[in-house]
């Protein structure tokens, strides 16, 4: 289970973020980093909660315990500790489609609640959506069902950051976004569909960084588990989504 463990540099970068931490308020878990660890493996591995490997303990605790973390917002406070050592000389922004397990469909929709999973040809599917940094670091994500238009998240998640430039492809090409990034002064570099009338000149060698994203998708989906989606909840797949990219974001 080592090769899916972390380093020790990387267990230093989180351990201070969470709960039941040596010197927090309330009890202290020694088993901080198995439980992480373990969450990581089985993401890596993409085995079912009741196959985990003896040692991580009674695999009914380790689910119970990581959906306590996910509604404790304990996995996005790592994430965004993270993700605020940021390289802001430009990001870019895309998306990458999940297939969808059938195990993952069924959840309760208590309230209409969206799971962030939509149907097509092909069966369900979800949609990562990512914002990266010039160093390969994913600073902003979103989930929704894999039908969902590129562009519907790029408002939101653009206002997580400031950037001095923002890299996109053709399918975010539209003038309420490009009229809201040049409203905060940065740099869109955007190329233009072949319908725009009076296309945008763009420099076309720093596009070229654009690979820097679709690098990180592929290196995401080394993790089985996020190249196919088990998981019922969106908010439980979301937090996994957020702690992978944490984990192999830490240099």
């Amino acid at each position: 289970m080592r090769r899916y463990g972390l380093s020790d540099s990387q267990w230093e970068r989180i351990k201070d973020v969470l709960p039941s931490r040596e010197g927090h308020v309330g009890g202290t878990a020694a088993d901080n980093r198995l439980f992480v660890e373990t969450v990581l493996y089985r993401y890596r591995a993409s085995i079912p909660w009741r196959d985990l490997p003896v040692r991580s303990g009674d695999w009914k605790n380790v689910r119970r315990r990581l959906r306590r973390w996910c509604e404790g917002g304990v996995i996005e406070r790592i994430f965004r500790h993270l993700a605020a050592d940021r390289d802001n000389e430009y990001m870019m922004i895309d998306s990458t489609i999940v297939r969808a397990h059938q195990h993952s469909a069924g959840a309760r929709k208590k309230g209409g609640a969206d799971q962030a999973i939509g149907r097509s040809r092909g069966g369900l599917i979800s949609k990562i959506h990512a914002i990266v940094d010039a160093a390969g670091k994913a600073v902003a994500l979103s989930l929704t069902p894999g039908q969902r238009a590129d562009i519907t998240e790029a408002g939101p998640l653009l206002d997580e950051v400031d950037p001095a430039a923002f890299i996109a492809d053709k399918a975010y090409d539209a003038d309420p976004l490009i009229e809201k990034i040049e409203e905060r002064q940065i740099t869109p570099v955007i190329p233009s569909r072949k319908n725009r009338r009076d296309p945008r000149k763009i420099s076309f060698q720093f596009y070229k960084n654009r690979n820097i994203i679709e690098r990180f998708f592929a290196r995401l989906k080394q993790f089985r588990g996020m190249a196919t989606r088990y998981d019922k909840l969106k908010s439980t797949f979301l937090a996994a989504v957020q702690r992978v990219y944490a984990i192999i974001g830490i240099n």
